[in-house]
């Protein structure tokens, strides 16, 4: 592995512990070497009776060869052209071990029965196709053995084709050669195994730094394939400072404790993070640790999610403590601003009864707004209003639309001119500070109450348990608050008798979407009618709160999108 240069200037913590992981290896090794030169000294020559050096022996046959090899084994006869290419593979023999397997693979008379030498690609055709006549080759040109990790080829047989892969092995045997294979490509599949799950493993000898690595350990560590297999002392060099103390308690533990343990490893200039799990090879049972063994996993994308999703939960945390503070400030700003009835209208001959339901519920933020106050020359100011959008923002501009009609109200002036006033107010806060709005003022020597309307849905008037909605002034309603500057206002006139119920409420408590105006109007009158039909409002300011808060519930669902809020005057 190459070793990337000692950390630079300032990292002299991580210089000593790099030491410490070094001088902890070397510390083991020298345990290792006393123990050798203590218990592990040659055994003297062994003495060969004179009888036995006199025993003459005869050398086995090539069939006896090949029945004595632990692996399936062909013995070939190929004849070769001009130019060193195979001309034919006479196939002369087979030991016990390849017959069981060609026995497990095929069927019974799956394959003609054998009779001898044949020539191999008239028995097998579909090895002509593979490496093997290539490997013949290079071994007759080279005179060294060849080998291929995969040779897959097909055999066709009377009860269909039979797969096969093998890891195949090709040495010159005299004048023959020996073909031996492996089933199964084990080599090959460990190694695909090991980069599915991005894994390998290792025994590192700590006597002289001998190394066995997995067949895929260079690759899951990212390394070139002919790069050496790093000692333990260069995978200590080409981890990251900040992993180093893990790294030499984790080599502790296994070295002087003799326990498996685990740790973490970052490679310095790379992005991969690997656990490492490790277990001490010991001399004899409870004895000197004289090697380590480890898996080595590659957890980079598992830690990257994992830091993707903390990350998330902490953005959401601290999005979800300031919601929290957002909807406590505006709570007690709409607090500060919201009326709260009782018994405060009964100089006017009114009652007064509202209910207000926040877009989300338990937020108790939005920009519905409502307003009853009694004026200086005698009369009533009702206001409601649903200022654009949600959260502070919409609550700050209604708390600002709030005061500015009641400070415009003292001057009493009529309530077109009160709205266009108001209008000029939103219209000055910047594009995004629109409302609608409901103004009236209420004449108690003549029951009357005189409105104007700001693109907002008009008041519904409750007589004798019949639900209408008030006419419009005349010109229809007039723009939205904050739309458009100097826009004029018309007023109407509604004469209140005893019994009657006026009811104001924000497009909210009845708008689905897809939005329908006149449906949801019909789905106020209806709910209205249905509720005093179910129960008349009682006396009192309790008697219309009780009612206010049936009618609420009845047209509050779980498809509002909006703040609901719901102002109801009756003359007593």
């Amino acid at each position: 592995m190459p070793v990337d240069p000692p950390p630079p200037a300032g990292g002299a913590r991580a210089r000593l512990e790099l030491q410490a992981i070094r001088a902890l290896l070397d510390a083991q090794r020298r345990r290792v070497t006393r123990y050798a030169e203590r218990y592990g000294a040659p055994a003297p020559a062994a003495v060969v009776p004179p009888a036995a050096q006199a025993v003459a022996t005869s050398p086995p046959s090539g069939q006896e060869v090949l029945e004595a090899l632990p692996v399936a084994a062909l013995l070939l006869a190929p004849e070769f052209d001009e130019d060193g290419e195979v001309r034919e593979v006479v196939l002369l023999a087979r030991n016990a071990t390849a017959r069981a397997y060609a026995a497990s693979r095929f069927p019974d008379e799956a394959m003609p029965p054998w009779t001898g030498p044949v020539p191999l690609f008239e028995r097998v055709p579909s090895l002509a196709a593979t490496a093997i006549p290539h490997m013949l080759a290079e071994a007759h040109r080279q005179g060294v053995p060849q080998q291929s990790d995969a040779v897959e080829w097909l055999v066709n047989t009377r009860t269909g084709p039979v797969r096969f892969s093998a890891e195949v092995r090709i040495a010159p045997c005299g004048d023959h050669f020996l073909l031996t294979w492996e089933p199964g490509g084990r080599l090959s599949m460990a190694g695909a195994a090991q980069q599915l799950v991005r894994t390998c493993w290792a025994e590192w000898n700590l006597a002289d730094d001998c190394i066995q690595p997995s067949r895929g350990f260079r690759k899951v560590l990212g390394l070139a394939d002919n790069a050496p297999v790093p000692t333990l002392s260069d995978l200590a060099a080409a981890t990251t400072p900040d992993c180093l103390p893990t790294l030499y308690q984790a080599l502790y533990d296994v070295l002087l404790r003799k326990r498996v343990t685990q740790c973490e490893l970052r490679l310095r200039g790379s992005e991969r993070v690997f656990r490492m799990v490790a277990e001490p090879v010991r001399i004899v049972p409870g004895g000197l640790v004289w090697a380590l063994r480890a898996v080595l996993i590659d957890v980079t994308t598992d830690r990257r999610r994992r830091e993707a999703a903390q990350r998330a939960e902490r953005d959401a945390r601290i999005e979800h403590e300031r919601a929290e503070a957002v909807a406590e400030v505006a709570g007690v700003l709409r607090d500060a601003v919201l009326p709260h009835f009782q018994d405060e209208l009964d100089g006017y001959g009114l009652e007064a009864a509202a209910a207000y339901r926040p877009e989300a519920p338990g937020a108790g933020v939005g920009g519905d707004w409502y307003k009853a106050r009694g004026l200086p020359d005698g009369r009533l100011l009702l206001a409601l209003g649903d200022a654009r959008g949600h959260g502070l923002a919409a609550v700050t501009l209604m708390a600002k639309l709030r005061y500015a009609l009641a400070g415009l109200a003292y001057t009493s002036e009529p309530v077109e001119k009160l709205t266009q006033w108001l209008n000029e107010v939103a219209c000055a806060e910047g594009r995004e500070s629109t409302a609608t709005a409901i103004i009236a003022r209420y004449h108690p020597e003549r029951t009357l109450l005189r409105w104007t309307c700001a693109g907002h849905p008009r008041p519904v008037l409750l007589r004798d348990g019949r639900a209408g909605q008030l006419p419009a002034p005349s010109g229809g309603p007039g723009l939205t608050l904050g739309v458009l500057p100097g826009t004029s206002y018309n007023a109407t006139e509604t004469t209140l008798e005893t019994g009657d119920i006026v009811l104001m409420y924000s497009d909210g408590l009845t708008e689905r979407r897809p939005a329908d105006p006149e449906k949801d109007t019909l789905r106020f009158l209806d709910a209205a009618e249905h509720c005093f039909r179910e129960a008349a409002p009682g006396t009192g300011h309790a008697g219309l709160q009780d009612y206010v808060e049936r009618l609420v519930a009845r047209l509050n669902g779980p498809h509002r999108t909006d703040d609901a809020t719901l102002l109801a005057l009756r003359r007593r």
